[in-house]
C-alpha cells in the first residue's frame, strides 16, 4: 500500500499540519488502523479506500489514540495526494462519519477548497478546569458538539498559551480552541487548539475547529469570506466562507515524505 507524509494548510515543507495519508487496497480492521495511526504518531492519519460502483471514496481518521469524526488537514492532505499523483482531476467526494465531504482544487493556484459542516458555537460557562488550565482570562466562551472555544482580548495571550495539560485533560470535550481577533495586517484572527483528551496536547493547524472559527468570527466581523492563522510552533493558514450550515475550508499543501507501507 501507498502511504505518504503531507503538511497541510501551508505551501513550505515542514510547516502547516503533517497528516499522514494511507491508500488502501482493501478494507482493513479498525484496530490495525489504529496501530498505524499510533505508529505514525502525527495528529492524524488519514485512510482512504475506494468507493464501492464509482461512488465516493470512503475517508476515516485517527489520533494516535482514537478515531475522530471529522479532520480538515488530513482531509485537506488526501485531497493533495490524489490530485499530485494524477489519480484525480475534478471535484471530488469523500464518505465519511461527517457526511459526504466534497473538495476542488483550483488548477491555476493549487488552492484545495473544502466543504465541511458548521459546527456553530453557544455561549457556556467554562467547566472546571478550563480558565484554570490555560491562565487566561475569557472574553467569551462558548461550546458545540465538539469542542470549548475561548475568545481572549489579545493576539499576544493566544501566542502566550502555556496549558496544564494534565487538567486541560479533564475538560469534557473533545478539545479546546484560544481565538483572538489578528493585531496586525494579514489574517483576520489567529488560534490555537489544544486536545490532550483525544492524545494531541496541540495540533499545529486544525482544519475542524475552523469550522467553528469560521461561523464565530464571521458574525462579529461581518464577513462571509475571512482568514485565519494558526499560530502554533509550525503555524498555518485556513481561508473560511460561511454558506448558511457549511463553512468553505481553503488552503494548500506539500507533500514530504511518500513510500510504501508492508504489511
Amino acid at each position: 500500500m501507498q502511504i505518504f507524509t503531507v503538511d497541510a494548510f501551508t505551501d513550505s515543507s515542514f510547516r502547516g499540519n503533517p497528516a499522514a495519508v494511507c491508500l488502501l487496497d482493501a478494507p482493513m480492521a479498525d484496530a490495525w488502523m489504529q496501530s498505524l495511526a499510533a505508529e505514525m504518531r502525527h495528529s492524524e492519519t488519514a485512510f482512504l479506500l475506494p468507493g464501492e460502483d464509482g461512488g465516493p471514496r470512503s475517508l476515516r481518521w485517527f489520533t494516535p489514540a482514537v478515531e475522530v469524526a471529522l479532520c480538515g488537514h488530513a482531509t485537506l492532505a488526501t485531497a493533495h495526494v490524489l490530485y499530485s499523483t494524477g489519480a484525480a482531476s475534478g471535484a471530488l467526494e469523500f464518505s465519511t462519519k461527517s457526511g459526504i465531504l466534497s473538495v476542488t482544487r483550483d488548477g491555476a493556484t493549487g488552492l484545495i477548497t473544502m466543504d465541511f459542516p458548521a459546527k456553530v458555537l453557544e455561549r457556556a460557562d467554562p467547566p472546571r478546569g478550563l480558565v484554570e488550565a490555560l491562565g487566561v482570562e475569557p472574553v467569551w466562551v462558548g461550546k458545540n458538539v465538539w469542542d470549548y472555544l475561548v475568545e481572549v482580548e489579545h493576539e499576544d495571550q493566544v501566542r502566550a498559551v502555556s496549558p496544564d495539560f494534565v487538567t486541560l485533560e479533564t475538560v469534557d470535550a473533545r478539545g479546546v480552541i484560544v481565538t483572538a481577533r489578528s493585531a496586525g495586517e494579514g489574517p483576520d484572527y489567529v488560534s490555537r487548539f489544544f486536545a490532550p483528551k483525544v492524545g494531541v496536547p496541540e495540533d499545529p493547524v486544525t482544519g475542524s475547529a475552523h469550522c467553528a472559527l469560521g461561523p464565530y468570527w464571521t458574525a462579529r466581523l461581518g464577513r462571509e469570506a475571512l482568514t485565519g492563522y494558526q499560530c502554533s510552533e509550525r503555524g498555518g493558514t485556513v481561508r473560511t466562507t460561511v454558506r448558511g450550515d457549511r463553512v468553505e475550508l481553503a488552503g494548500h499543501a506539500v507533500t514530504v515524505l511518500s513510500g510504501e507501507l508492508h504489511v
